[in-house]
């Protein structure tokens, strides 16, 4: 196929961004770096899920189909700034999208939108500034289980380590009776507590409650059957 000239452009899917060479090995020099910085996984496995989430959001929201599929695409993208540094890696990250988005034809009025996703998803400098990036937000601070441990060695293991490898179960689900978007967790005690959880979390629960407000929902936390808002 001939490459595309600056005045083309044509519909890019999440198939077609998944697929990618460029992107697959970016993901995966990305989650390289945070692994080697002590991070957990950061890679095709968390962007799958997280992009599953956004989805499964926007799509209950009654957004259109296509907006559906450009909040999946900026999930599926969002940490791929890690591959510089985890300092600054929404911002790398956003810069990195519109060049793979360009090359691969997307409309600049399509890119727009991913792009602010992509650049807002952190809770030190972000905000959530569309319904897009309010579902990401929420789908990204979800993903908290333990099979995002990277560590093989527990003995080593710090709180993020911890409290990841404690939870057991995660999901997220939208209630329209009573607006509102709950995280559900199982967390085994016996490996972190309660409290551990918001010692690392607590910033980001803010970020998902704020995010749920964009949405016009308000947000829940349950942890082991107990409801926190």
């Amino acid at each position: 196929m001939e490459p595309l000239t600056v005045t083309e452009t044509r519909l890019v899917t999440l198939k077609d961004v998944k697929a990618n060479h460029k992107v697959r090995k970016l993901i995966d020099g990305a989650n390289e770096v945070m692994k080697a910085m002590g991070y957990t996984e950061h890679g095709h496995r968390h962007v799958q899920v997280v992009s599953g989430i956004t989805g499964y959001i926007l799509e209950r929201l009654r957004v259109p189909p296509r907006e559906v599929e450009l909040g999946q695409i900026a999930a599926y993208l969002h940490d791929i700034g890690n591959v510089i540094n985890r300092i600054n890696h929404p911002l790398h990250g956003a810069n990195i999208a519109f060049v793979l988005l360009n090359e691969m034809g997307m409309d600049a009025a399509e890119i727009a939108p991913v792009l602010g996703a992509i650049g807002n998803h952190e809770e030190l400098t972000g905000i959530p500034v569309s319904a897009m990036s309010a579902a990401l937000i929420i789908a990204d601070k979800s993903d908290v289980h333990f099979s995002r441990v990277q560590n093989p060695i527990l003995e080593s293991f710090d709180i993020h380590d911890r409290v990841n490898y404690a939870v057991q179960k995660s999901r997220v689900e939208m209630r329209e009776e009573g607006r509102q978007i709950e995280l559900i967790l199982e967390i085994d005690t016996k490996q972190a507590t309660v409290m551990e959880y918001f010692e690392i979390f607590l910033s980001r629960m803010i970020m998902c409650r704020r995010s749920a407000e964009v949405l016009g929902y308000r947000f829940a936390l349950s942890v082991n059957g107990t409801y926190l808002e």
